[in-house]
């Protein structure tokens, strides 16, 4: 029987994922409070998303949060822009890709990942909430990540807040009519795992509300569950 033999280079590649972990966790322990914001890298500061993302941005650092995105252009370029006015940290999580990602230039803190798990952690682990602008496959992405946390008791609750009825409200109608009447893959209670708000201070509010009632990432928890925390 012959042996297998795996790749130094795929053995190596652990060294590369815990170093990405390390430096993340070490740079973020120490940040205090931070909300996580997401959305489309294809908008342009002319958009009204953009200075939508931006004015709640600024919104949420003046209520004492930090700011942490994804570090590029389009919406994360607007809500670090909004944070550093805002007197906030402006956090970037930039990411390598294949046509480079260039980081914008209104982080006060840039970090840089290779594996987009190890990034995807880092939003998660020190987010006292969610701010989901509108956006594409990777906004929808940790969009519906961050609901299958909460419904599977895998993460703390915090708030998931949907900046733009606008934009939500169909994919909001679509998830009732089909995912939860009509074919019941959801309960009705994962509808409240999110919430759709149109006013950046309104979004800061129910993030400082949040934070002074339950803590970090929620955990005093909702429907008498305790959850643990990344």
């Amino acid at each position: 029987m012959s042996e297998i033999h795996v790749p130094t280079e795929e053995t190596w590649r652990i060294f590369r994922i815990m170093a990405e972990f390390v430096e993340g966790f070490e740079e973020l322990a120490t940040v205090g409070p931070a909300v996580s914001i997401f959305g489309s890298s294809r908008v342009t500061s002319e958009d009204k998303y953009y200075k939508l993302a931006q004015e709640t941005a600024c919104e949420i650092a003046k209520a004492g949060f930090a700011v942490i995105t994804g570090g590029g252009g389009g919406i994360m370029e607007a809500a670090n822009k909004g944070a550093a006015q805002g007197g906030g940290k402006s956090i970037g999580l930039n990411i390598e890709l294949p046509m480079e990602q260039i980081p914008n230039k209104y982080q006060n803190l840039s970090l840089h990942f290779r594996y987009f798990f190890c990034r995807k952690v880092m939003f998660l682990k020190y987010a006292n909430g969610f701010v989901v602008m509108p956006g594409g496959y990777g906004t929808m992405d940790e969009f519906f990540e961050s609901c299958v946390l909460i419904q599977t008791l895998r993460q703390a609750h915090f708030p998931v807040i949907l900046m733009g009825s606008e934009y939500w409200s169909g994919l909001v109608d679509w998830m009732t009519d089909q995912m939860l009447n009509k074919r019941g893959y959801i309960s009705p209670e994962d509808m409240n795992v999110f919430s759709i708000v149109d006013e950046p201070a309104k979004v800061a509010k129910i993030i400082r509300k949040f934070h002074k009632s339950n803590g970090r990432i929620g955990l005093k928890q909702p429907f008498g569950i305790k959850r643990p925390i990344i």
